[in-house]
């Protein structure tokens, strides 16, 4: 949307002076915004990043040592802090999936990572909110680490790679979103832990039809898709 109302702006001032153009410029800008509707369109970018990495056999799960856990899926903490609930977003699954690989394998730790990467920040870290959220659902902390200083996937890698030490080169899962999981396995494994990915929160299945329409629910996979996208290019030409 950003993208568009700087095309509209542009528009505006064209029209000042050229009124023909102008006028192009303003139903072209209307044209796409109506296509980005189409949700084929955005799957089609989310749809080979979320079938990059395939979830592990459930037999295989135990044979790890814990789960790393990628913050992004808690919502603004003011909810929190004003009814005691810690409200869970869109990538609810990155904190559910933990709970039932934790109870159906004892032995597994849990690692989770997430700091503030809001521009303004709060005060409360994504990891706090974990931390109560994992206690109210009983999990036995003793066996869950909180990584409370990250602010994106790099640093996720690096300080998780920093609090684990040696033990990050002995097998972990590595649970995030289907379409964040390229990315995230590049960044732990240039820190050299050896990581099993276990995607949740898919968005797409095996294809969309073009039949369906939604503006506001296509326009947050356009988001998505193109951010991770360009976060792939970005992390992979500074990666050292």
């Amino acid at each position: 949307m950003f993208w568009l109302a700087l095309w509209w702006g542009l528009a505006l001032l064209v029209l000042w002076r050229r009124r023909v153009l102008g006028m192009s410029m303003l139903w072209a800008g209307l044209v796409v915004l109506g296509l980005l509707g189409f949700m084929a369109l955005p799957d089609a970018l989310l749809r080979p990043l979320e079938n990059r990495y395939a979830a592990p056999p459930a037999h295989t799960v135990g044979q790890h040592v814990g789960v790393i856990v990628l913050g992004g899926a808690t919502g603004h903490p003011s909810s929190f802090a004003a009814h005691g609930q810690v409200p869970l977003g869109d990538a609810a699954e990155r904190m559910t999936a933990p709970l039932y690989l934790m109870r159906q394998h004892p032995t597994l730790e849990l690692v989770f990572s997430g700091g503030e990467g809001r521009l303004l920040p709060t005060g409360t870290t994504e990891a706090e909110l974990a931390g109560v959220f994992f206690a109210q659902q009983g999990l036995d902390m003793r066996r869950v680490h909180l990584e409370g200083g990250a602010r994106n996937t790099r640093e996720n890698a690096i300080k998780v790679a920093q609090l684990l030490g040696p033990r990050c080169q002995q097998p972990w899962l590595l649970l995030t979103s289907a379409w964040h999981m390229p990315r995230a396995m590049a960044e732990f494994q240039a820190q050299g832990c050896r990581v099993t990915p276990y995607p949740v929160d898919f968005r797409t299945g095996t294809s969309t039809p073009l039949t369906e329409y939604s503006l506001a629910r296509s326009l947050l996979r356009w988001q998505t898709a193109l951010h991770e996208w360009l976060g792939l290019l970005v992390y992979g030409l500074t990666r050292g």
